[in-house]
Parts: C-alpha cells; sequence; structure tokens
C-alpha cells in the first residue's frame, strides 16, 4: 500500500542505507543538501504544510457506467472514474493540510484533513452529518461519496510512538496497499487508476505496528475496522499484514494483504456479511536517474456476495495490473505513461461483468519548486457497453478523456 504519508509513518524503517566503498584516498567532501522550505507554521514540534489541487476534465461520455450492458436502453450506475467523473468541469479536487510531529523516538502525532471535491469520494463511513445508518454505500470504492457531501474528510488523524526498530500508530492512517496514493503530489498522472478506486481501500481505523527487522526489510501487522469505515458494523475486524523490502535503491518490493468480514452490499449496520480478502504487491525499479518503471497487482475476493452480483456469483474475485513508467525527460519536464487490466469477473466493484482497460500518458512542467502543471490524455476500453454517452440513451465501450491539473504545494 503504498498510500498517502505511509512513508512519514515509517520513515525510518523504510529508509535505504548509503553504502560507504572502501577508498585508498580521503572521500572528497559531500555537497551540502538543498535547505528544505520551512513549514507554514510550526508549534511544539508540529509542523503544518499542504497543498491545493485544481483541475479540468473533459470526458467525451457521462462519466458512469451502464448497469445494464446485455438489456436494451441504459441504466445510470455509479461513476466510472475516482476524482474526475465530471464530464466537463473545472474543479477545487483537494486543498490538503498536515499538521504533523513523526519524531523517530518518543510519541508523536499527524493529522491530516482534505476538504474540495475528492473528500466526498474518499470519506470514511460515518464521516459526515448525512452518513446515517440508512445510507446504503455502494461495494465501488468511486461511489462512497454518494452519503458523504460536506466536502471535508480527516483522511488521517492518529498518534503514534517510535522505539528503536518499532513504531506503532493508533488511529485512522491510510491504507498499505497500491502503488497510487490520496495525495496528489506523489502521483504522476492526474487521475487515478482503477486500481486505486476499485480494487483497495483508502484508509483504515485501527493499530498498526512496524517493525525495521533490517536497514533493508520492515514488517508491518495490524487491526482496524475494515474498509474505509470509521463506525464498526459488523462487530468484526480485518487484519493486515505487509513487507517491504529494499535490497537495493535501484529496486523496492511491497506486498501487502487484508482479511476480515466486510458487509455484502455496503457499510450499513444490516444485510449479509462476508470475508474479503486482498492481496496486493507494488514493485518499484529505478532504471537510472531519469527512467523509474513501476507495476501493481491486486487479487481479492468476497464471500457471500450472491445477492448483489450480477452473475449470483457467490465468492466475487477481481483482480487487476498496473504498470508505470516515468521519465525525467529535464530538469522541469516529466513525462509518465501508465496502462492496467482490470477483471470484475462478477461485477462486485463495478456493478457488471466486465473487463476494463485504460492507459493514460501525462506530461509533467514544473516552472517553480512549488508549482506543477499536468496535462493528460486517457482511454479507457471495456469488453461490454459500460460506459453511458453524453446522450444519456447510448452506451459504448470506450470512453477518452483530457486533462488539466495545477498543483501548488504550501
Amino acid at each position: 500500500m503504498r498510500r498517502l504519508l505511509l512513508a512519514s509513518a515509517v520513515a525510518a524503517a523504510f529508509a535505504t542505507p548509503a553504502w560507504v566503498l572502501a577508498q585508498t584516498a580521503p572521500a572528497p567532501e559531500p555537497a551540502p543538501a538543498p535547505a528544505e522550505d520551512p513549514p507554514i507554521f510550526s508549534i511544539y514540534g508540529f509542523d503544518l504544510t499542504g497543498y491545493v489541487d485544481v483541475g479540468y476534465t473533459n470526458l467525451n461520455g457521462r462519466g458512469a457506467f451502464n448497469t445494464t450492458p446485455a438489456g436494451p436502453g441504459v441504466s445510470i450506475g455509479g461513476p466510472n472514474r475516482v476524482f474526475d467523473y465530471r464530464r466537463n468541469s473545472f474543479d477545487l479536487h483537494q486543498v490538503a493540510f498536515t499538521f504533523a510531529n513523526q519524531p523517530k523516538e518518543g510519541f508523536g502525532g499527524l493529522v491530516n484533513l482534505t476538504l474540495g471535491r475528492d473528500a466526498d469520494v474518499i470519506a470514511s463511513y460515518k464521516t459526515g452529518p448525512s452518513q446515517g445508518d440508512g445510507c446504503n454505500l455502494a461495494t465501488g470504492q468511486a461511489s462512497a461519496g454518494s452519503c458523504h457531501k460536506t466536502g471535508y474528510d480527516f483522511t488521517q488523524f492518529f498518534g503514534q510512538y517510535a522505539k528503536g526498530p518499532a513504531t506503532i500508530m493508533f488511529g485512522k492512517y491510510v491504507t498499505l496497499a497500491g502503488a497510487e496514493v490520496i495525495n496528489s503530489t506523489a502521483n504522476s498522472n492526474f487521475s487515478r487508476s482503477i486500481l486505486f478506486g476499485y480494487a483497495i481501500p483508502f484508509a483504515h481505523t485501527g493499530l498498526r505496528v512496524s517493525y525495521g527487522v533490517t536497514d533493508t526489510l520492515t514488517l508491518i501487522g495490524g487491526v482496524n475496522q475494515g474498509w474505509d469505515t470509521l463506525k464498526e458494523t459488523n462487530g468484526a475486524k480485518t487484519l493486515e499484514l505487509g513487507v517491504a523490502f529494499t535490497p537495493s535503491k535501484e529496486l523496492s518490493l511491497t506486498g501487502q494483504a487484508y482479511s476480515g468480514k466486510e458487509r455484502v452490499g455496503g457499510l450499513v449496520n444490516t444485510g449479509p456479511e462476508g470475508t474479503r480478502n486482498l492481496f496486493d504487491a507494488v514493485a518499484t525499479f529505478n532504471v537510472s536517474d531519469k527512467l523509474t518503471l513501476m507495476l501493481n497487482y491486486d487479487y481479492a475476493t468476497q464471500a457471500n456476495a450472491s445477492t448483489v452480483t450480477p452473475n449470483g456469483a457467490g465468492t466475487a474475485k477481481w483482480t487487476g495490473w498496473a504498470g508505470y513508467a516515468g521519465y525525467q525527460i529535464a530538469d522541469q519536464w516529466k513525462l509518465s505513461v501508465r496502462g492496467e487490466y482490470f477483471d470484475d469477473r462478477d461485477g462486485y466493484r463495478t456493478g457488471l461483468v466486465q473487463k476494463w482497460k485504460e492507459a493514460t500518458l501525462t506530461v509533467g512542467y514544473t516552472p517553480i519548486k512549488k508549482l506543477e502543471l499536468r496535462g493528460e490524455i486517457r482511454g479507457d476500453w471495456s469488453d461490454v457497453p459500460a460506459f453511458i454517452s453524453s446522450d444519456n440513451v447510448t452506451a459504448k465501450k470506450s470512453q477518452r478523456s483530457i486533462g488539466l491539473e495545477a498543483i501548488f504545494k504550501f
């Protein structure tokens, strides 16, 4: 789970060692590291930082799924994109504030508040006043915001205690799973991947422990309320296990697993429940100073899902792959390419049985250190007429989009 601020939570354990080679002559003095910009506010060791993310999206369709692809006409389902699902719109996606003090030894903590349209999507169950017990969240993550219209989300708030190689976190924190994160500044593409929105959770509430076995190996374990929920919905807990291995500065590998009972039809206190399992793996290879490759794989199952799967499958399954290539063209310019494949074989995550693919090309430009501009083109394809057209009457097997984004860090 390479997710938002995971590196901050276990920074000491994940650090790659600096190997010193034997030399016959004294090594030259290293160049001083560039000074980091001071935070906008500090008190008692807590620093306040943040960013603003605004964007424009133009889709050639409505941005929604057709949940009856085999029948006459169309039936409008949930959004078919994560954050950028409005077909022709400028949006204030995120204004994010992080107030953190995470020492290598002793007590610390972090509060991360997200404002804007994206907050309605990522908000955990029972975050806002509109999320009453009768609000039935859809199984797809991108539709989770349908019951939360307050425009804010406390994405993370946790305390921590670090002692030697061990760090304990207790509260709400982002998931371990995935190659992409909620924090817009830490991604290379404007739009989020299919896997980010439909294969994995966003956040958890509970207890997480990380332990640095060696300088290159970290083990992580935890117990939490489940997928994207502050309030317990079924009396059961979800276990998480993770491992991070960095054998060299060129290669890093992570594997994460989640297992626990979840409500099948949504995060409400009624209805069937069944064990949900997820395995997620991410491999990152730094080919050179300019080229980075990354691969993300997900496999998950949901038991007792026959009442909500379009094909009546008792155990729903979904799998996916995502591949990334990032190339630093020049100091201010970078190119990012993403391709992925998602098999919602029982229709549990998207509302229809489909094989969904996408390809994205993003160009990033950083005119100054605090500002990044991105331009993107993306194509999505399904093996069924999954994407509702802009006329709301017909559906197609493909969808195209362009996106523009500006991120300002403070």
